[in-house]
């Protein structure tokens, strides 16, 4: 027993050790071995040891003669992020969006499916088997598939507690469906803590690996870093910011409480304040996203009502970045999905709320920004995840014992 205990404990430390090589060419490009024995405080047998094995399987190549300490010549060594590619999936509640990326976050590929109703939640899954088998068929550099749902999610279960305006999601199993479903692993995350995944590897932010992802889209959600760990919660459902009440005789919302933030300030909820007001005409017949995109149209242009609204969101998105600084103390809160394509009347009223209602000490030093990525945070954060999980788990994908 004691040596079986002893071979698990030199397994799982192997595998991290070849994670902290991984990561480190990842985060730093081209290296000598001797960079990183000194980067991780490993021996250079041990590097040498651990590189062998990773070149053997394929999953790092040498580059040739780099300059070395005391200007010896020493040979580099690189993850290639062109060689592997990753297909992320965003489910939002009306919306799915497949895309390819490498491991850098490029995008090569993204489309959007039909606009998804509860009637055809099950016809939408089935188109996402035959796409996703399509990408793999055509391109055999891809390793993994990463899927960012709506929270909260329950991991261990698989499935989404409560989906807010279109429940039938939540007798879809994300795991049950998919997990075993292609040739490669399926990795599912909750789709703002895939957000700030997205953040944290593909945008620059200058090292900050303690931030928030702020999702206001079809539904609003909380994705937390915290020096560089998710927060996830018992049953990782935690920070579902978007079911913190900030009215307590508020609106009753689908999860049984009222007043929850989501029931103000989702692209739903903007889409419901649109065909009351009749400020854009045929909105009815709009999605959610078209209608919150036409109301910021409208805006820009200098329309007086439609500016009032945009500041009203603002300042209720606000509320929950009050409740993000003091509950969480992010460096960075990043904005993203729909409702902040508003711009920055919208982000202006956010700061004023912040500064108004948060000590001068957290709301100075905490930065507020809409997300700079190219494509939707939640499909390339659903990349992000997958990603992850190569850079932790190398033995899961590679033959490198």
């Amino acid at each position: 027993m004691r040596k079986q205990i002893s071979n698990v404990a030199q397994a799982s430390l192997s595998e991290h050790n070849r994670s902290c090589v991984l990561r480190h060419l990842y985060n730093n490009g081209i290296s000598s071995r001797a960079q990183i024995a000194k980067a991780l405080g490993l021996t250079p047998a041990a590097i040498t040891k651990i590189t062998a094995r990773l070149l053997e399987a394929g999953v790092i190549e040498e580059t040739g003669d780099i300059e070395g300490s005391k200007n010896r010549r020493s040979i580099g060594l690189k993850l290639d992020s062109d060689r592997f590619h990753i297909i992320g999936v965003k489910f939002a509640r009306s919306l799915v969006e497949i895309g390819v990326f490498d491991l850098n976050g490029t995008t090569l590929h993204l489309e959007d499916l039909p606009e998804v109703s509860d009637s055809t939640i099950d016809s939408t899954l089935t188109t996402i088997h035959e796409r996703i088998e399509d990408l793999l068929s055509g391109d055999s550099s891809i390793v993994a598939i990463g899927m960012a749902v709506p929270g909260p999610y329950l991991r261990n279960a698989g499935h989404t507690a409560v989906v807010s305006s279109m429940q039938s999601w939540r007798r879809v199993n994300f795991l049950e469906e998919f997990s075993t479903a292609f040739s490669v692993p399926v990795f599912v995350e909750q789709d703002a803590r895939a957000g700030v995944l997205a953040q944290y590897l593909f945008a620059d932010h200058d090292d900050c690996d303690t931030m928030a992802y702020y999702l206001v889209g079809e539904g609003v959600g909380l994705g937390v870093l915290d020096h560089g760990k998710l927060i996830n919660g018992s049953l990782g459902a935690a920070t579902e910011i978007g079911h913190v009440s900030i009215d307590i005789n508020g609106r009753p919302c689908d999860c049984g409480n009222v007043g929850c933030l989501e029931r103000y300030c989702s692209a739903v909820a903007i889409h419901q304040e649109i065909n009351q007001s009749n400020i854009i005409p045929q909105s009815e017949a709009m999605g959610h996203s078209q209608a919150c995109i036409a109301l910021f149209a409208k805006a820009a242009q200098g329309d007086a009502q439609a500016q009032g609204m945009v500041r009203a969101i603002g300042r209720i998105i606000g509320y929950g970045c009050v409740t993000i600084v003091n509950a969480f103390n992010p460096e960075r809160i990043i904005l993203g999905d729909i409702v902040p394509q508003a711009g920055e009347p919208l982000m202006q009223a956010v700061r004023d709320i912040i500064h108004e209602r948060v000590i001068d000490e957290l709301a100075s030093t905490t930065s507020v920004e809409v997300s700079k990525l190219p494509t939707d945070a939640a499909v390339s954060g659903a990349a992000a995840v997958a990603i992850t999980e190569f850079l932790d788990r190398p033995s899961m994908f590679f033959d490198v014992t």
